[in-house]
């Protein structure tokens, strides 16, 4: 079995979406020119930038990170750049800033949509020219640096919106790579899984890895996992140390089920959901759920079970290509499977699609 791996081992894979985003990000790891990662939260941009790093020319030099979301506005421009002592209220000695401790190497900016404008001005200057100045000072200081940005935002629609210069997204945009959610990495889930129950063993101190029940199994591939891998070590983690024996057969996907939410403040259990704070998602669902209850599906005879199944997969599939324009990974977005399993009941009925297509 083929595995990737980073320094942490957190990033491993053998799914085409997984192969493909590698493959991509080793060829743009070669070119000294400056990459932005896109991916949804939890789907590991820190491990890519670092990889990115350590894979070019600039592998021996300093590699430095910057949470863009953990600094105040006010506060970011003295962290990148640094400041000269006296420049402002608390400044008691020169510092230097992100830019000049990552010279020769990369410089990773992450949350990068959340700079603010004044900010994103500098650093498109320093992009430009390889100069800069400290907070306070008129001096320019040259740098060599690579920068990697990485957020979850539309970059283009904050242009659009004003909150993102325009002549930086096009100096930072040579190579743009979008990071593949774990729903489109389904043959990934269960390898992950395991390599996550095995560390979190050896942390314990658990002379055996407990493994996963069949069910179990099933039930992670079938959930879409929002939070991605992040959302799936705090799972597999959560389950083995609440495991005793060898077998796990009970996962908690969700740690903010109110074990007491069923009860009032006066101690009465409710009856009905509190459709005030339901969101349009949940209410959807609902309502869904309640108009399939009603239907009477007793008059299908018993024996005609497969064909029935197979006609509602089959319109159910046509009915998501329809909706998407016969986009696949949106259809298989929109019927909460992953793209690989989307892309096997597709096969089953490709025949039948394809006729269609051609009449």
């Amino acid at each position: 079995m083929s595995q990737n791996f980073t320094s942490s081992n957190d990033a491993l894979g053998e799914s085409p979406a997984f192969m493909d985003f590698q493959q991509n990000l080793s060829l743009a790891a070669r070119v000294d020119r400056p990459v932005l990662l896109i991916g949804e939260r939890g789907t590991g941009k820190e491990l890519a930038a670092a990889r990115l790093h350590y894979l070019s020319g600039r592998w021996k030099e300093p590699y430095v990170p910057v949470n863009c979301a953990a600094l105040p506005p006010s506060l970011l421009e003295s962290e990148l750049f640094g400041h000269e002592s006296g420049s402002f209220t608390g400044a008691a000695k020169m510092r230097k800033g992100r830019f000049e401790e990552a010279d020769g190497g990369t410089l990773f900016l992450d949350e990068i949509g959340l700079v603010p404008m004044e900010v994103q001005e500098k650093i498109l200057r320093t992009v430009e020219y390889g100069r800069f100045s400290r907070v306070g000072s008129s001096q320019e200081k040259e740098v060599n640096v690579r920068i990697i940005g990485a957020t979850n935002a539309d970059l283009p629609e904050l242009c659009r919106q004003g909150k993102f210069k325009e002549d930086l997204l096009d100096r930072l945009s040579f190579e743009v790579l979008y990071l593949p959610p774990l729903r489109y990495r389904s043959t990934d889930i269960t390898l992950l899984a395991s390599h996550f129950a095995m560390r979190m063993s050896r942390e314990l101190g658990k002379p055996d890895v407990p493994e996963f029940s069949p069910e179990l199994i099933q039930k992670i591939q079938d959930y879409s996992w929002p939070g991605n891998v992040r959302e799936l070590k705090n799972v597999v983690e959560r389950a083995v140390y609440k495991t005793e024996g060898t077998l796990i057969e009970e996962i908690e996907l969700n740690p903010f089920n109110n074990p007491y939410s069923g009860f009032s403040d006066t101690g009465s259990i409710k009856t009905a959901p509190d459709r005030e704070t339901e969101t349009r998602e949940e209410t959807e669902k609902r309502e869904s759920l309640e108009s399939t209850e009603d239907k009477d599906y007793n008059t299908i005879p018993l024996a005609e079970y497969r064909d029935s199944m197979l006609k509602l997969e089959l319109q159910f599939i046509r009915r998501a290509l329809e909706e998407n324009r016969f986009s696949q990974k949106k259809a298989a977005e929109a019927m909460g499977l992953s793209y690989d399993q989307f892309r096997g009941l597709y096969k089953k009925y490709q025949s039948y699609l394809k006729d269609e297509e051609e009449n």
